[in-house]
């Protein structure tokens, strides 16, 4: 998380979010405050509240698709800065207006304007981040900061608000404390406004987009008397929402995750909607609702906090629906618990299950759906999480009047059945039979079954079944990685007799160029794709079996120094060449990652990777600095300048603790790291 809260751009989008999420929690609790405030009879507040619920939900029922296609075909940098001006606009016009319709037209309007803000901003959010692998944990930061504390902050500010009468002994009308929270809310929009507009400009940025002027148009040839055809405009906005819709219906991936978040939600609502009739079914009263709501979002939290690592095991796209099966599998003995102890052993697995497949719903989105159609993707999503909520909310009350309470004999005895426990099981009903025909619809390797997965998934045990550990040692300068590496090898070898020196990056770069010569590839992405091949081998042959069998293994310039080099010099974009090594490396990174940092301005040109200039280099070695700022947790930043041996003194002082954190070095002698003499290297 601290990797993904340095890039700039997110962490600031992050702010934003988290100012956005504080001032819609506290606008709801002002808002329905506000409009049982401007009634006077129960009945009449009763459907004032209603109505403020469903002016919020009405915008996404309607207009959904039209927000998706907008955040596509627009600058999302200004849609969302337009948004918070109009949202902050309407917020502060309802004090002065002060009337109930007016309250009603301006939450739809709010909710409007909020529709078209939610697609730009999450869709953006993978091209703020420099790998698909982070927008799992961006998600996490953002549902944690949305749906928990945003509502805690926002829940402060509106009680304290409401008791500054009492505080401070004061005749306060009780609208002057909904105004003023209405207030903070216009001024949250507008600070966000302002932070998008003068901070993020990174928003308005699309994968593969360039600054450069666009090409030439072509030109068809005309036919006699004709007029030549002109260049290919982009596609009008009803264009774009009918290919959205069809994109939905049509892609197998997609359509099974809308069928999941219709049976997930589906359940969702049916547990919100029988919770407070349930709890009395169970004897617990008011306090045993307000136990079972609390062990609902702690599962749902911890669901989250689980995902990305069961998501290492089972791949997303089976991981999605497998969740979703769960939670409704979870929700039968819930249905049939007969004391409350048993409905609160169970619900929080429901909860964790719901938390897994969001999380990694919303991760598919981010990492397997295209940026020219993740918005209109995003909009879809967002809006069938309230219609079917909504839908849920609305019918579930209705069902539970028309069946009540039936009163059964069973050999003799009479046994009372709450209305609540078979709307609980037909939602399991449901939540499974549409859990499984979304995994179906997504699962991409049908031919293989899902309970290995499964297994492998609630294994105990670490990446490597050895126990091995990979450090890497990367620079701008081959000459510092080539000497530092051999340096490290040595050391660890004077106290650890598994420790491999996985390749000679001379030896490689050779094999590479004969590769090269022999077929002669010209292009940047050829050569990216050679050098993938080269190191892929590498890997199968040497790291990974080393690694199995518990050793330690050291290599230089393993992924993060090609990846800055052809970033810097092949004009290819940082995300492909990503997933290129992902590929190439079956998602294996380093354990330990040991960054020399060096002035460019040092080096000689002792080889040919230093001849590529000065230029060249301090792109190559800011390249490598956001990848350290990105990933703290596995880098080590060590100075390298000076001689061979006070560069390695350095190296193996900054290892020593996190080889012993790692408890790979434990029997280390304590000694003086820094006056080690390295002696000979020999391999």
């Amino acid at each position: 998380m601290r990797g993904v809260l340095a890039i700039p751009a997110f962490r600031r989008l992050w702010i934003v979010s988290a100012i956005c999420s504080m001032g819609d929690w506290l606008a709801l609790l002002a808002q329905t405050a506000l409009a049982t405030h401007l009634t006077e009879s129960y009945t009449a507040q009763s459907f004032a509240f209603g109505g403020v619920v469903a002016m919020k939900l009405l915008p996404a029922m309607l207009l959904a698709p039209l927000a998706g296609a907008l955040a596509d075909r627009f600058d999302r940098r200004k849609v969302m800065v337009t948004c918070d001006v109009l949202r902050a606009a309407i917020m502060l016009s309802i004090p002065i207006v002060g009337e109930l319709w007016w309250l009603f037209v301006a939450i739809f309007l709010i909710e409007l304007c909020s529709l078209f803000w939610i697609p730009a901003k999450e869709s953006s959010i993978p091209n703020l981040l420099r790998r698909s692998d982070q927008v799992e944990t961006a998600n996490q930061l953002s549902l944690a900061m949305t749906y928990g504390v945003s509502v805690i902050t926002a829940t402060g500010v509106f009680t304290l608000l409401s008791s500054v009468g009492t505080l401070f002994n004061l005749s306060l009308d009780p609208t002057t404390t909904v105004y003023t929270a209405l207030f903070i809310n216009g001024l949250a929009f507008l600070t966000s406004a302002l932070v998008v507009a003068t901070r993020i400009p990174e928003i308005s940025g699309r994968p593969g987009r360039k600054p450069e002027p666009a090409p030439e148009p072509e030109v068809t040839r005309a036919e006699p008397g004709s007029v030549a055809a002109q260049p290919a405009s982009k596609p009008g906005l009803f264009r774009m929402l009918r290919d959205g819709i069809q994109f939905i219906g049509t892609t197998p991936l997609i359509r099974g995750l809308v069928i999941g978040i219709v049976g997930a939600m589906a359940a969702a609502g049916a547990v919100v909607g029988t919770s407070k009739l349930y709890s009395q079914s169970l004897s617990a009263g008011d306090a045993g609702y307000g136990m079972l709501f609390s062990a609902v979002f702690i599962g749902l939290a911890l669901g989250m906090a689980v995902s990305p690592k069961l998501a290492q095991r089972v791949p997303h796209n089976r991981l999605f629906g497998s969740a979703i099966v769960c939670a409704g599998l979870a929700l039968i003995p819930v249905a049939i618990a007969p004391h409350l102890g048993i409905a609160l052993a169970v619900i929080p697995l429901v909860g964790a299950s719901a938390g897994v497949a969001f999380l990694t719903g919303l991760t598919i989105v981010g990492t397997q759906v295209e940026d020219e159609i993740r918005g209109r993707t995003v909009a879809v999503v967002q809006s069938l999480l309230r219609i079917v909520m909504f839908a849920s909310l609305t019918f579930v009350p209705v069902l539970i009047g028309i069946v009540g309470q039936r009163t059964f004999e069973f050999f003799g005895t009479e046994v009372q059945v709450d209305a609540t426990r078979p709307i609980l099981f037909g939602a399991s009903l449901v939540a499974v039979l549409l859990g499984v025909l979304a995994y179906r619809q997504m699962d991409d390797r049908l031919d293989q079954p899902i309970m290995a997965d499964l297994r492998a998934a609630f294994r105990s045990g670490g990446r490597h079944s050895g126990g091995g550990l990979l450090i890497t040692i990367e620079a701008d300068a081959a000459i510092d990685t080539a000497t530092q590496t051999r340096h490290l090898t040595h050391w660890l070898r004077s106290f650890d007799n598994n420790v491999v020196l996985a390749n000679d990056p001379a030896l490689d770069e050779g094999r590479l160029g004969r590769m090269l010569g022999s077929v002669e590839l010209t292009g940047s992405r050829a050569h990216a794709l050679v050098a993938a091949a080269v190191r892929s081998d590498v890997v199968e042959q040497v790291i990974r079996p080393a690694l199995d069998s518990g050793a330690v293994v050291v290599m230089e310039r393993y992924v993060d120094s090609p990846l800055a080099h052809f970033g810097a010099s092949g004009g290819l974009e940082q995300r492909d060449l990503e997933g290129l090594a992902d590929w190439a490396t079956g998602k294996l990174r380093a354990d330990l990652t040991v960054l020399l940092d060096r002035d460019p301005a040092q080096l000689g040109t002792s080889s040919p990777t230093e001849q590529l200039g000065a230029d060249h280099q301090w792109r190559v070695k800011n390249l490598l600095a956001e990848m350290a700022a990105a990933n703290p947790e596995r880098y080590v930043v060590v100075e390298a300048d000076g001689s061979e041996e006070e560069i390695a003194a350095r190296v193996r002082e900054a290892l020593l603790p996190l080889l012993r954190a790692k408890r790979r070095i434990g029997r280390v002698p304590e000694y003086d790291v820094a006056n080690v003499t390295t002696g000979p290297i020999v391999d």
